[in-house]
């Protein structure tokens, strides 16, 4: 029994602090629009990044994320390029270090945004990729 309290709480637990593509684009509908931080280089950032994203590289977090969320319970939704990549990790466990109460991660990054086919914006403007099959239902 203790063996599925403890798996219940981590998943609990994990749940509460990512969120995933399809609910971000969710909650950004419905008007509950969180500070997303992109956490990756200038080179990734101007090759494209979501719509409303602010970008501050993983270097730089500890020292300027109170120009973004001056306070701690601001939710804050942290990314990088995608599940090969422990940025958003890295960056999301410096904002809790920080007293932030309400980050999450975006698993699978700037990639399964893009693959769902959700809005960018980069050199070439705001444009839009089909949704990849293997990671979104065909509309």
């Amino acid at each position: 029994m203790t063996e599925s309290l403890s798996a219940a709480a981590f998943f609990a637990a994990k749940l509460a602090h990512e969120t995933d593509p399809a609910d971000l684009a969710a909650a950004r509908a419905a008007g509950r629009a969180p500070l997303v931080l992109d956490v990756r280089n200038h080179a990734a950032w101007e090759q494209g990044h979501l719509p409303q994203a602010q970008h501050v590289p993983l270097a730089q977090l500890a020292e300027r994320i109170g120009g973004f969320a001056p306070d701690t319970e601001t939710e804050v939704v942290v990314y990088c390029w995608g599940p090969g990549c422990n940025g958003s990790t890295r960056g999301a466990l410096v904002l809790a270090e920080l007293g932030y109460s309400n980050v999450k991660e975006l698993i699978g990054g700037y990639e399964y945004w893009v693959r769902e086919g959700f809005a960018v914006v980069g050199g070439a403007g705001r444009t839009r990729s089909a949704p990849d099959p293997l990671t979104a239902p065909a509309a």
